[in-house]
């Protein structure tokens, strides 16, 4: 039955990997045997390619700039260079945050945030889909939000990029699942992470999120793991289009 969720052979993209969820999903495919590239924009993803390394998995690292449109397809090449030409696991991780009053957004706080949250997924899933496609087999994995079910406060740039995460997820999902490239989408709840770090430090706002998930605590990158592995393995391979919470029951509430 474990072999359904085994990846030795896989050659993996993550996004975001250096740090946070996406290093904690990038450690959960090499626990399983993919071989992995961390893409980040700053030298996280070295240092923890250099840490997989040393605990015997195979990972690399490519610096690269996801906000700038022009780089992405030189970034997603240097990568596919190192997995010799060949991806069948993406996870979209890489993402970023700005908050103002709706009537005060800078439409350049606007333009940043949907470049990197969504537009540079879209480019992504194109690139990697295309190499999938002509494989005839590819697990692409998308990072929506709860913000992806709900409007927030003072981030709809935020909360429009994941909304936009979502339903792309499912319109790919609906022209390659056929086709044997499986697109999903994780939803992460509240996370204990350097994104969240305002959240977690401001005790009012703490007690609040605490009080509405069932699980009395907020989420790590290890628990990501789970469903980032099962995603990307055959063990998934009839869940197409799918966006799944990993929330401590936040949504069910």
């Amino acid at each position: 039955m474990l072999d359904i969720f085994n990846l030795n052979g896989k050659k993996a993209i993550v996004t975001g990997g250096g740090r946070g969820l996406g290093k904690g999903m990038a450690e959960g495919l090499c626990e399983a045997g993919a071989e992995v590239v961390l893409i980040g924009s700053s030298d996280s993803a070295v240092k923890t390619a250099d840490e997989f390394n040393q605990k015997k998995y195979k990972a690399f690292a490519v610096k690269g700039n996801l906000a700038e449109q022009e780089q992405i397809p030189v970034i997603f090449e240097k990568a596919l260079a190192l997995l010799d030409g060949k991806v069948d696991i993406l996870i979209n991780n890489a993402g970023l945050q700005s908050r103002h009053k709706c009537e005060e957004f800078p439409l350049a706080d606007w333009n940043r945030v949907l470049q990197v949250n969504l537009n540079t997924v879209f480019t992504l899933c194109q690139l990697a889909g295309r190499k999938m496609l002509e494989e005839g087999y590819g697990k692409i994995i998308n990072m929506a939000s709860m913000l992806s079910f709900f409007g927030g406060f003072t981030v709809p740039a935020y909360a429009a990029s994941k909304g936009g995460v979502a339903q792309l997820t499912k319109a790919l999902s609906n022209e390659w699942a056929k086709r044997n490239v499986h697109v999903n989408a994780i939803a992460p709840g509240y996370m204990d992470t350097e994104m969240n770090v305002n959240l977690v430090n401001d005790s009012k706002r703490n007690k609040e999120i605490l009080e509405r998930i069932p699980a009395g605590r907020w989420g790590t990158p290890a628990d990501m793991k789970g469903l980032a592995v099962f995603l990307a393995s055959p063990a998934s391979d009839y869940i197409n289009g799918a966006v799944i919470p990993i929330d401590g029951g936040y949504l069910g509430k």
